[in-house]
């Protein structure tokens, strides 16, 4: 109870007490103190072969005793886990906050920590890489990435419900063929990146959201006639939206919507059967728009499959990445490199499925055997579209 004061603190004054009272909330936490748990048991051994034998608690994270018995708790290293690799902060950041905590780490055991989290997660990794290799439609993207300072490039494979990502030397096909798999046979939606046409036997989604600014800034150095391509193409792009959110809506029925897709590749067949263009930006615009002209609707072809016209998917899940490489620079190793890819994954998925991070790593961890990520949902495979 707030407790009144004794007089009036603007004149002094005598005061009265009503019987309205005002009400205030606030959410905190409690004072954080690490807590100690000693796990002990009992040596038996065996009367057939004379092995010994002990028993695991359920508590329990490793087999590791003696010198190695005092270990930073699975609640503390998931949360460590998140902080690194899902928000951003570096190691020593990291540290620091448990510290805060009254987690005692030097900065060298938190890396060898993640790492045997990081291979805790291995299998849940390999169910991931092998549900997105059977998914129906697959996003993808890529970025800069370091490694031993060199470059080298991540990759992000998302669906609805499930991620991966991949640290690789380069940005070819075969970099990306190792994740998602050289028959990947679903709908790929990706931007105007060569490789990514090497998956010969999957269907593309060009995103269009790379093209519309690509229109846009053709159009803002044209001149006279030379911005009617960019305008024209803009246009079509806009008008293939609206159509899909009015078939969403109900407005347009699928006969409709079918008719409105030839019309819109009508309209992109004669923008490439114009002649010479003068202005020199409209080349490599339709240059590009020649090698894309399959794959601009594919997301109207398929509205069953609520394949997007963007990589939005893929560019949400990439920030947090990036936003993790400006403060760490990447990784120092490749065994660091394959931790990253492992806990990001594991870490990015289960928030796709709204589970609770923390608790999820922290029941792998008391696992005796390794295994999934409790409470991860891995999609069956999907139906086979065919070649």
């Amino acid at each position: 109870m707030a407790e009144l004061p004794e007089s009036c603190p603007t004149c002094g004054g005598e005061l009265a007490e009503e019987d309205d009272e005002w009400g205030q909330y606030q959410d905190d936490l409690p004072p954080v103190r690490p807590k100690v748990t000693r796990i002990i048991g009992k040596w038996a051994r065996c009367r057939c072969c004379g092995r010994r034998v002990r028993g695991r608690h359920p508590l329990q994270t490793s087999e590791a005793i003696g010198a190695a018995a005092p270990q930073v708790g699975p609640q503390a290293l998931a949360l460590a886990a998140s902080l690194h690799k899902e928000h951003g902060l570096s190691v020593r950041k990291t540290v620091g906050t448990l510290g805060e905590f009254g987690i005692k780490l030097s900065p060298g055991g938190l890396v060898q920590a993640l790492k045997r989290l990081g291979d805790g997660c291995h299998p849940t990794y390999e169910a991931l890489v092998a549900a997105v290799r059977q998914t129906l439609v697959m996003s993808g993207d890529e970025t800069g990435w370091r490694v031993w300072g060199a470059s080298a490039w991540l990759w992000i494979m998302t669906t609805e419900v499930v991620t991966v990502y991949a640290i690789s030397v380069g940005r070819a096909y075969e970099d990306a063929a190792s994740i998602l798999g050289e028959e990947f046979r679903g709908v790929l939606v990706r931007d105007g990146w060569a490789p990514y046409r090497g998956f010969m036997k999957a269907e593309h989604q060009t995103c269009l959201a790379h093209l519309l600014p690509r229109c846009r800034e053709v159009r803002e150095v044209a001149w006279g006639c030379g911005r009617e391509v960019p305008n024209l193409l803009s246009d079509i792009l806009k008008d293939a939206l609206d159509l899909r959110d009015r078939h969403h809506a109900g407005d347009v029925n699928d006969a409709d919507l079918a008719r409105g897709v030839a019309e819109l590749e009508e309209r992109v067949a004669g923008l490439l059967a114009r002649p010479a263009i003068t202005h020199p930006g409209n080349r490599p615009l339709l240059k590009h728009l020649a090698k894309e002209q399959d794959h601009l609707f594919t997301f109207l072809h398929h509205p069953d499959l609520a394949v997007p016209a963007t990589t939005w998917r893929a560019a949400q899940g990439i920030r947090p990445a990036v936003l993790n490489r400006k403060n760490s620079g990447g990784n120092a190793t490749w065994s660091g490199a394959r931790t990253q890819e492992r806990l990001t994954s594991a870490c990015r998925t289960s928030r796709q499925q709204g589970l609770n991070v923390l608790e999820a790593l922290t029941q792998l961890q008391r696992q005796a055997q390794p295994g999934l990520l409790p409470g991860l949902t891995i999609p069956s495979p999907a139906r086979d579209r065919g070649g």
